[in-house]
């Protein structure tokens, strides 16, 4: 199961059933999960650790330092979940000290060609990013969201839940959970529909859809709204309330050409 010309340094652990191709490197300090299958000239390296079934494709690099100034040699972390799929030349980078230490990704994401993952990233589960897709460091990825092609992510960014970002964009303030956006700079552009029909009850949607009406299309301050909603009893409307509350680089508006969230 492990090429013969792959290199696997003494102290790295590896699970039962994994698969390791030719040229692949594994570092001392990296630990494998059950079941992975780690492709052709690969590279697992740093303090690393990988769960279980995953698939990292040819001339990935995991692990390897931070692309940050202030990195001095530190031992941090990254830390994947399981079943995600790494696609080539992905390049995921450890935390950093100045944070806490560690990037981790969740279970069941898709990462697709020459994304990017900087320092201190978290990301959530069933994500995907598509090619060449950049989160910049500290950048917190919610569940189920969607970063489109060739978007970049600014630095200390929080992306909700089911959120979806269109392709292109450069996303520099944070964007609420269930929203979709794009642009250049990234604006509101509505609900990400097609994600939320697929996983919560109309009801639920409804009520969200009222939400962002008051939030983001009736010229409301946005915090006074966000308070309001904050005590709905709709887990899914306090939730995006909750998120307005707490941001800390803004919320950009909704663009105004960008159609009805009823479509």
């Amino acid at each position: 199961m492990i090429h013969q010309t792959a290199i696997i340094e003494d102290g790295a652990t590896i699970g039962e059933g994994v698969k390791i191709g030719a040229y692949a490197y594994i570092g001392a300090k990296v630990t494998i999960g059950d079941g992975c299958e780690i492709g052709n000239s690969a590279q697992i390296v740093g303090k690393t650790t990988i769960g279980k079934k995953n698939r990292i494709f040819s001339h990935a690099v995991i692990g390897s330092i931070p692309q940050d100034l202030k990195y001095n040699g530190e031992e941090t972390e990254l830390i994947m979940g399981d079943g995600n799929t790494v696609r080539e030349f992905c390049l995921f980078n450890p935390g950093t000290v100045q944070d806490k230490g560690v990037t981790r990704l969740g279970d069941n994401s898709l990462f697709m060609a020459y994304v990017h993952i900087a320092h201190d990233c978290v990301v959530g589960n069933n994500c995907i990013l598509a090619n060449n897709a950049t989160l910049a460091g500290h950048v917190e990825l919610g569940n189920y969201a969607v970063v489109g092609g060739m978007t970049p992510v600014h630095q200390f960014v929080k992306v909700g839940e089911f959120a979806m970002l269109g392709g292109a964009s450069a996303v520099n303030q944070d964007i609420p959970p269930y929203c979709l956006a794009e642009g250049n700079r990234a604006h509101l552009r509505g609900l990400n529909l097609v994600g939320l029909r697929r996983h919560i009850a109309r009801s639920d949607l409804d009520a969200v859809k009222k939400a962002y009406r008051e939030l983001f299309l009736k010229g409301r301050i946005l915090k006074e709204a966000a308070e309001e909603l904050s005590k709905s009893d709709n887990s899914y409307v306090a939730n995006i309330a909750k998120f307005c509350l707490e941001t800390k680089r803004g919320i950009p508006y909704h663009q105004k050409d960008a159609g009805t969230i009823d479509e």
